[in-house]
C-alpha cells in the first residue's frame, strides 16, 4: 500500500487540518474537548471511512466478485459510536447544563472527519468554514441578543424587620426580576428568604447593588447560572 497515494493522503491531512482548527476555538473556550480531542475524532472518523471505501486492498485475499462496499454502514457506526463520547462532555453544574456545544462540535468533527474519508472534500471543506463560524458567532449573539439571566438568592435580614415575603418579591420586580419559588426561614435572631430569580441583562447586578446599600440586609448570596 502507497501511503503517499493521494486517495489516502489528503483526506488524513484535511481531517487533521479541520479538526485542528475547530478544536483550536474550542481550546480557547476553555471547553472539555478541545485541540488534540478534535483532532483524533476527526481524524479517526476518516481513517475509518477510508477503509470502508478501500476495502478491497485489505481483502486481498477475498475474490473481488463477493465483496459489496457499503460505506454507508461504517458511517451509521461512526456516527453513533461518536455519541458516547459526547455524552462524556456534557455535565451538569447546579442548574447548569454545560459541554452540549463541545458535544455538538464533536459529532460536527466526526461528520466532518467521515466527508473527508469518503473524498467529498468540496463539502468537508464548506462545512468545517460552517461549523467554525458558527462556533465563532456565540460571542456576537451574546452581544446582540438579550440574554436571559437566573440567579439563586438568599437575602439575610433582621428577625424584627418590617420585610415580608410579598415585599421581598417587590424588592426583586423593582430591578427588573422575577422571583421563583420564594423560600422564608429564621434561625436565632437571622430572617432568611430565598429564590431563584430570573431577568435580562445585568439585572442582577443591579439587584446585588441596591442590597448592598440596603442597611436592612444583614448579608445575601447571589450565585448566577444560565438556567
Amino acid at each position: 500500500m502507497d501511503l503517499l497515494d493521494p486517495d489516502l493522503l489528503w483526506p488524513i491531512v484535511g481531517s487533521i487540518v479541520a479538526g485542528g482548527v475547530i478544536g483550536i476555538e474550542r481550546e480557547y473556550r476553555s471547553s472539555p474537548a478541545g485541540f488534540r480531542t478534535h483532532i483524533l475524532v476527526c481524524l479517526s472518523s476518516a481513517l475509518l471511512m477510508l477503509a470502508a471505501v478501500h476495502q478491497v486492498r485489505w481483502l486481498s485475499d477475498t475474490p473481488q466478485d463477493i465483496i459489496r462496499i457499503d460505506p454507508v454502514r461504517m458511517a451509521h457506526g461512526v456516527l453513533t459510536g461518536i455519541g458516547f463520547l459526547c455524552g462524556g462532555v456534557i455535565f451538569r453544574e447546579g442548574f447548569t447544563v454545560r459541554g452540549l456545544t463541545t458535544a455538538a462540535s464533536l459529532w460536527s468533527t466526526s461528520s466532518l472527519g467521515v466527508l473527508f474519508g469518503v473524498g467529498f472534500y468540496a463539502l468537508a471543506i464548506v462545512g468545517a468554514a460552517a461549523t467554525l463560524l458558527v462556533l465563532a458567532a456565540v460571542t456576537l449573539t451574546e452581544k446582540l441578543l438579550p440574554q436571559r439571566q437566573y440567579a439563586d438568592l438568599k437575602i439575610r435580614y433582621r428577625r424584627d424587620a418590617a420585610v415580608s415575603r410579598r415585599s421581598f418579591c417587590e424588592m426583586v420586580s423593582a430591578h427588573g426580576m422575577r422571583a421563583q419559588a420564594v423560600t422564608e426561614g429564621v434561625q436565632a435572631d437571622v430572617l432568611e428568604y430565598g429564590a431563584t430569580v430570573e431577568g435580562y441583562g445585568d439585572s442582577s447586578e443591579a439587584l446585588t447593588e441596591a442590597m448592598r446599600g440596603d442597611p436592612a440586609v444583614l448579608g445575601y448570596d447571589c450565585q448566577p447560572h444560565k438556567a
